[in-house]
This record gives structure tokens, sequence and C-alpha cells, in this order.
């Protein structure tokens, strides 16, 4: 009688990653356009509310095209998925490939910035408050993961805090970096170039390139690879 395997990991491939990105239909850039003009940006944001969270053909095509007409820029191959939504996307610059999951939600600011680079995924009910964000390329951003901008300075002391000012800080996520489930990113963190970040993990300070960090607060874990000279110098020879 053969053993029970059920309980064993297995690996599979890629989905996202792999896929090569179709072009977009022909008609998509005509169809933009003429929402963008018809519309124009506070008409758009409304026309969204319609579509926001159905999963039929007409919904899913509708929210790409109201996100290509109202970001700065768009690329091709985006994806959204029912229920994700935004605010200030004037201020967005997407590249191609980027899928956003089901009730993500990306907060801009009217005078910020948020860049969000090729191939990028999106899980569901991610949070961004993106007031100077930039995400490079081929980022894996796990479901219920945030990022957080800015905090209230707190002072002066006799003035509750919901009222004090606001210090913005720029996070910046290096390419091909992947946030675990629920991770939080807090402001002026920047996350390496193909780093882990643990689900769960509370950012505070900068991950190195090529590193693992977990916990609350996260710490340095591990090196992605120990037989990797190039992923496992020291400190003083990476800076």
């Amino acid at each position: 009688m053969s053993a029970d395997r059920s309980g064993e990991a297995r690996i599979v491939h890629a989905v996202h990653g792999r896929q090569q990105r179709p072009a977009d239909p022909a008609y998509q850039p005509g169809l933009v356009e003429e929402l963008r003009q018809s519309y124009g940006r506070a008409g758009l944001i409304e026309l969204y509310g319609r579509f926001a969270t159905g999963d039929g053909v007409v919904d899913t095509m509708m929210r790409k095209a109201i996100w290509q007409a109202v970001t700065r820029s768009c690329g091709t191959g985006l994806q959204v998925a029912g229920g994700a939504g935004f605010k200030h996307p004037e201020t967005f610059e997407i590249g191609n490939g980027v899928f956003v999951g089901a009730q993500a939600y990306i907060q801009g600011r009217f005078d910020g910035r948020c860049k969000i680079g090729d191939n990028v995924w999106i899980g569901p009910m991610a949070y961004f408050d993106a007031r100077d964000l930039v995400i490079e390329d081929s980022v894996g951003w796990g479901p219920g993961a945030k990022v957080l901008g800015s905090t209230h300075t707190a002072l002066p002391l006799d003035v509750p805090i919901i009222r004090t000012d606001l210090e913005i800080r720029p996070v910046r996520i290096g390419a091909e970096a992947d946030i675990g489930t629920n991770a939080t990113i807090l402001p002026g963190v920047t996350i390496g170039k193909g780093a882990i970040v643990g689900a769960g993990a509370v950012v505070v300070s900068d991950v190195e390139p090529y590193s693992v960090v977990a916990g609350v607060p996260a710490k340095f874990i591990r090196w992605r690879s120990e037989n990797d000279p190039t992923t496992n110098l020291s400190r003083e020879e990476r800076s």
C-alpha cells in the first residue's frame, strides 16, 4: 500500500509572472479617447461606479478603459478585478501587464506621485497610501498588504492628533521584490530589489536587496541564496 503523500508540498508554474500579455484590442485606444473626451475626469470617476464590481465582459472592459482614461499614463494589458478603487488617479503612472486584485484600493494625493512598473501583481484587498510611491517592475504584492505613505506629526500636544499636519515620506519598492500577505510598509521605507517581506510583517526600516525579512517589527532573517555570492555579501561590501 502506497504512503499518503497528500500533505507534501508541490511545485507548479507561476501564472502572472510567466504569461505573455496580449496586445490590447484595436478598439481600445479609441474607446479610451472617446471616454476621456466625452466624460472628463470627474465624469469618468462617476461612471466607474457603474462597472466597479461586476465580473462580466463589459464591466471588465470598462474598468480597464476608465483606468486608462483617468490616469496620467497607463500601459497595455491592464487587468482590474471587481471592487478595485482609486483616489486621485490623475497622479498614477501604470506600466504594462499590471494586475489589480479585487477590492484593492490605491489612494493618491492631488499633488503626489504613484508609479507602478511593468508586470506588477497586486493582490486582493491591498491598500496603498500612494502619496509618494514607486513600485518597480515585476513586484508581487500579497493580498491585504499595505503601504502607509504619511503620518500625523502629533504636534502640538494640545491638538488632537487627527488635526495635526501630515508628514509625507516616499516609499520605494524595488524590482522583483515580493511583499507577503497582510504585510505593512511604513512611510519612508525602501524595499530593495528582489527582497522578500514575510506575511504579516511590519516594515519600519529599509530592506536590503535579495534579503528576507519577517516579524513585527520586521527583522533580517537571511539572504535569499546562501550559495550566490552576489546576494550573500556583507553590509559593507554591498554599500
